[in-house]
């Protein structure tokens, strides 16, 4: 299987950057911070008085912000002219894969703040490849709706409006050092705008192997061209997806079976790459994979229908349940942003680690780090993300 690439190729500052984001805990910064919300979890309202300038998910401007890196991309990355993000993109958001209009207004409604979520479940709201939606519960479901005898699944403890600042509480409160990091950086992803993204699941996971060891530029090409393969194009406007004026349709796995390994070939894809794309399309086919299994599935299943999928290895699988799924609990040790977190959040010298190399926990040892983050199940989802903030990652690899 093809080697896959890792977040932690992308750009980052050296280790000394992150010392200030750690140890922001200043006496300018202790005086009018709100206290955090209750680790109980539960806060109906999600806007914070304007006085309230400590709430958990703002930003404070005591606390001094780290430099940002402005290193080139490494060969084979995702980043767009090498300037670090002022937070992590979520890299299977719809908005960022087409050039329809609809897509593009994906939030200008409310997203609903009553949609019972799960600690560990889907909880993004996820398209079949026809165009219908799946989701756990649906917004407004009472909490009879929600009862395991009903689903089948544990009682829901947390909704859209409030899993967020259930988590933050409940990281700040393992471990009180992370709340200056917090404060500054805001996560969109477990937000109720973040949760209320529609994810189509399977694109997803095609875009993902299409843009394994290549940059974002190629993957993006390569992208356009196979989604021509499936659109008619009008006279004068070639094979373009960008001069379709916004009416590109992402192919079915049905279309995709149908064409032939050299014709998906004729797109840019390696032999590999395009049969792992009708392998992937063939499972859709058949009904091994399904918005609705990725839905019910556990973490465990999930994890295992996945991993079967050729071309599909342990860090997509892990880099899809989060940013794809909402899955809050998931934490990769594999991916060396993380690594880099780690160490730099426990005090180690990044760079020095670095330059000394030992293998693929050379930052930190996979033990150490799974040690470190069970501390913050069952969110450790978003510890992650704050772990790629702490080295400032730019995680957004497969973005075109």
């Amino acid at each position: 299987m093809m080697v896959l690439r890792r977040s932690a190729r992308l750009s980052a500052t050296p280790s000394k950057a992150a010392s200030p984001l750690l140890q922001a805990r200043t006496q300018t910064n202790k005086a009018g911070r709100a206290p955090p919300s209750s680790s109980k979890g539960v806060t109906k309202a999600r806007k914070a008085p304007e006085k309230n300038k400590g709430a958990l998910n703002s930003k404070v401007k005591k606390t001094p912000l780290p430099p940002k890196a402005t290193t080139a991309p490494a060969a084979g990355d995702g980043t767009a002219g090498g300037h670090e993000a002022a937070a992590p993109q979520n890299i299977f958001d719809p908005s960022t894969t087409t050039t329809s209009s609809t897509n593009r207004s994906l939030h200008s409604t409310p997203p609903p703040l009553d949609r019972p979520v799960e600690l560990h479940g889907t909880n993004a709201p996820l398209l079949t490849p026809h165009g219908s939606s799946v989701v756990a519960y649906p917004p407004g479901s009472s909490t009879e709706d929600a009862s395991p005898r009903k689903t089948g699944r544990p009682r829901p403890t947390a909704t859209t409006g409030t899993l967020l600042d259930q988590a933050l509480a409940h990281l700040i409160a393992a471990d009180s050092r992370l709340e200056p990091v917090i404060n500054q950086h805001p996560c969109p992803l477990f937000s109720p705008e973040g949760l209320a993204e529609p994810i189509d699941p399977f694109r997803a996971l095609v875009v993902s192997i299409i843009g394994q060891q290549v940059s974002g530029a190629a993957a993006k090409s390569i992208r356009d061209k196979f989604v021509a393969l499936f659109n008619t194009t009008t006279e004068g406007q070639g094979d373009d997806p960008a001069n379709s004026g916004g009416n590109i349709r992402f192919p079915t796995p049905e279309e995709i079976i149908r064409l032939d390994i050299p014709t998906l070939r004729t797109a840019g894809l390696s032999q590999r790459k395009a049969e792992y794309i009708q392998g992937l399309s063939q499972k859709f086919v058949d009904g091994d994979l399904s918005a609705r299994m990725l839905v019910n599935a556990s973490d465990e299943e999930l994890f295992q229908k996945l991993i079967a999928v050729r071309g599909l290895g342990q860090w997509s699988v892990e880099m899809f349940a989060c940013f794809a799924l909402k899955r809050i609990d998931v934490f990769s040790t594999g991916d060396l942003g993380v690594q880099r977190g780690c160490a730099a959040f426990v005090g180690k010298d990044v760079s020095k680690l670095k330059a000394k190399g030992g293998g693929k926990f050379k930052y930190m040892a996979e033990k150490d780090m799974l040690e470190l983050a069970a501390k913050f199940a069952p969110y450790r989802s978003l510890f992650m993300w704050y772990m790629w903030r702490v080295e400032n990652v730019d995680i957004a690899v497969l973005n075109p």
